[in-house]
């Protein structure tokens, strides 16, 4: 059976795995469903059309599923849909989509958000990524694999973090970060590439040269960026990583202010009867 703690408040219509742990001053909303193994610490707060998977834990006094900030929200049962042994720490806030943005804020697998983290409206949050402190994501952000985002760091909405990526403490964020580069300061300026991360997941010398050369061409070099691409499209045409970035800078040059997932706006309907999956057994 749940542990649940005589002091929580715990609604009878939210399903809870058999497992699950929940300490005293949590409350758990009627429309939550958590899977195996979490973990919902005291004073920790799950509300809102929320579900979660296994082995996630909220630690003190987090917010997830609170309603979006977004004016144009109208009321809808909107949610907040997130993976696998993911830790949510204290203070984070995590708000549930709306019916312009698709109706979902999304939380991949294995994902740290660290304290006073807030994710806004229609997020989309991939795996493996670390947002620490007082990281500030608007609505419509899409944050790919393996991206590290630094504490105090704030996002434009419908930015887009490219995947290994790392973004520096206190950027300013208003266009799509490049994956595999370091993006820092407060115009968000590509200063090179995240060796260190992409040594630390197994990238080879020779992928990791080849992306610093992409850096030099595309970042460093004073000569228009599309004669830079067709040079990249040269040296490297068979080189996942060099098209992969490529495909992400064409898309971002095509979107409204650098940003891709400005085309998105007005495209991305929410519907209805997308219902959340339910617990076969639990409380």
């Amino acid at each position: 059976m749940p542990q649940i703690h005589p002091m929580s408040v715990v609604d009878p219509g939210a399903q809870l795995a058999d497992d699950i742990i929940v300490g005293p001053f949590a409350y758990i909303g009627p429309h939550v469903v958590l899977g195996k193994g979490c973990i919902v610490h005291h004073h920790a707060q799950i509300e809102g059309h929320t579900t979660a998977g296994e082995n996630n834990e909220f630690f003190p006094n987090c917010v997830i599923g609170g309603v979006s900030q977004d004016l144009k929200y109208r009321g809808g049962a909107c949610r907040v849909i997130i993976g696998n042994n993911n830790k949510f720490r204290e203070f984070c806030t995590i708000h549930i989509g709306t019916e312009d943005g698709g109706g979902h804020t999304r939380i991949g697998d294995n994902n740290l958000i660290m304290v006073a983290t807030h994710i806004a409206h229609d997020c989309n949050i991939a795996s493996n990524t670390i947002l620490a402190n007082n990281v500030m994501l608007a609505g419509h952000v899409e944050v790919q694999d393996w991206v590290v985002i630094s504490g105090g760091a704030a996002s434009h909405h419908f930015v887009r973090f490219g995947q290994h990526a790392f973004v520096g403490g206190y950027a300013a964020i208003a266009h799509d970060v490049p994956p595999y580069m370091i993006v820092d300061g407060p115009e968000g300026k590509v200063r090179a590439v995240n060796t260190k991360g992409l040594s630390r997941r197994g990238y080879s010398e020779e992928q990791i040269a080849s992306l610093k050369m992409a850096y030099r061409l595309l970042f460093k070099n004073p000569t228009p960026i599309i004669t830079q691409t067709a040079e990249l499209e040269r040296l490297y045409p068979d080189n996942p990583e060099i098209q992969y970035l490529l495909a992400f800078m064409r898309e971002s040059t095509n979107g409204k202010f650098g940003r891709a997932r400005e085309n998105l706006r007005g495209k991305t309907a929410w519907d209805e009867d997308d219902e959340p999956p339910t617990l076969v057994s639990g409380h």
